[in-house]
């Protein structure tokens, strides 16, 4: 389904000082992480949206890894696996999802964003991956019994009132901390290397994967799946239609969108996987505003870029231009 073919719905009466990106959504600043954080953090990312105060945005995520979040400002509410949560001015971890978490906001937004590496949250001594899948759990649950482990204290430091420019240093500075109280150790690499070659070809062969990195297969899907919380196959299935969706939202670069499109065998398979993750057809998904989506997907398609080589850290994004 080529992007040309589908007519995006802007989300109505939201702004930010970055514009729309090409598909309506909401872009944000999304950087990558400075070079010393790079082995644990994925992206660091923060937006502030303007809106009428009754506005009501009903969206939904789909992250592939685990998500710090720092709210800001707005009313939330999501459709988590232990139930519908609620939550405002709030420090969170929000576990990676195995498929779309309903999660609506009122009124205008602001939130900074860590995107935390698989194999980071073992690292940082944080609950395991596989028990966080599809929950939000409250920050100060996981590190509250540190000086700086609680909600009020991340937010009184990162002053909210301040620029989302500012709110990306703050949360560098804070991430070294915690590495460094966390021991300093690096995820394992062959978890790095795999997290690659998902992004390259989310239709590689686990067999062959194993065997170019003389690993051998049992093994490297127990370290998969302690790093992810899911088997490798399942991993996998999540990228290739992520991918799919970014393309969908105007926030990946064109010019492999046939690449995407023959990833599935035919329109049937695409159509098939794409519900299961998303709840709607790629038609549907295409056409429905996805402000909240779109950010998480620009994020991670922008790192995506980059560990592929084809972007550097500061360049412009292609679905910028």
């Amino acid at each position: 389904m080529a992007r040309e073919n589908n007519q995006r719905v802007a989300s109505p009466g939201l702004s930010t000082a970055l514009g729309l990106t090409g598909a309506g959504g909401l872009p944000s600043h999304n950087l990558a992480p400075a070079e010393d954080l790079s082995p644990w953090i994925a992206r660091i990312f923060a937006t502030d949206v303007t809106a009428d105060p009754d506005s009501l945005i009903e969206c939904g995520l789909v992250s592939d890894t685990p998500v710090l979040r720092v709210l800001f400002r707005g009313d939330w509410k999501a459709e988590t696996r232990d139930g519908v949560g609620r939550y405002k001015n709030a420090a969170l971890f929000f576990g990676p999802q195995t498929k779309r978490m309903k999660i609506s906001v009122k009124g205008g937004f602001a939130t900074l964003g860590v995107a935390l590496k698989p194999g980071a949250v073992a690292a940082l001594h944080g609950p395991r991956v596989e028990e966080t899948l599809d929950r939000i759990i409250l920050y100060d649950h996981i590190y509250g019994d540190k000086t700086w482990g609680t909600s009020e204290q991340l937010i009184e430091w990162f002053d909210p009132a301040g620029p989302p420019e500012r709110w990306l240093k703050v949360a560098e500075a804070l991430l070294r901390q915690l590495i460094e109280l966390s021991g300093g150790m690096k995820p394992d690499p062959i978890v790095e290397a795999f997290d690659k070659a998902a992004f390259a070809d989310p239709n590689l062969n686990l067999g062959d994967f194993a065997r170019e990195h003389g690993i051998e297969r049992r093994r490297l899907q127990r370290i998969i799946k302690k790093a992810f919380g899911q088997p490798a196959k399942q991993v996998l299935r999540r990228a290739r239609a992520l991918d799919m969706a970014a393309e969908l939202r105007g926030v990946s670069d064109n010019a492999e969108a046939e690449d995407l499109a023959l990833r599935y065998y035919d329109q049937s398979h695409l159509i098939r996987d794409f519900t299961a993750f998303f709840g709607m057809t790629p038609r549907q998904f295409a056409r429905t505003p996805q402000p909240l989506m779109t950010l998480t997907l620009e994020a991670r398609q922008a790192r995506r870029l980059e560990v592929l080589g084809r972007l550097l850290p500061g360049d412009e994004l292609p679905w910028r231009k």
